[in-house]
């Protein structure tokens, strides 16, 4: 498997994500939005940075049971509730995104939306991983 991120210099910077990734393998992993729910299905944590971290954790979790690991993930989406308070957590949400997936930034977006499928959740995350 082969991940290459494209950021050209006739781009703004990259700074948390990759504007392009190429990508060959031999399976894909389509990853569904997870949110700040934990194992009994219960929405945990009262920030954004706590769920955001949940979700990220469920996310890598079902990907590393899916034979994957954060390198693996070519595109990410991000859901959110509230894009200014997101913009506003940015700093903190990337060093909780370094500290779980490291610096091989997918390909990724982050999507305003009124509202999730859980009410008290304020972030989902998906995802598309590519593995030999």
């Amino acid at each position: 498997m082969s991940l290459n991120r494209v950021n050209p210099a006739e781009l703004s910077p990259a700074t948390g994500f990759s504007h392009a990734v190429t990508a060959t393998g031999s399976r894909l992993v389509f990853l569904a939005g997870q949110t700040a729910l934990d194992s009994e299905g219960e929405v945990t944590g009262t920030t954004l940075p706590e769920q955001f971290e949940r979700a990220l954790t469920n996310l890598l979790t079902a990907l590393r049971h899916a034979g994957g690991t954060p390198a693996d993930l070519a595109r990410v989406t991000v859901y959110a509730t509230d894009v200014a308070g997101y913009r506003a957590n940015a700093r903190e949400l990337g060093a909780i995104w370094k500290r779980l997936a490291g610096r091989d930034y997918p390909a990724m977006a982050v999507i305003g939306t009124v509202r999730l499928w859980d009410e008290q959740a304020m972030v989902e995350v998906d995802g598309v991983a590519v593995l030999d």
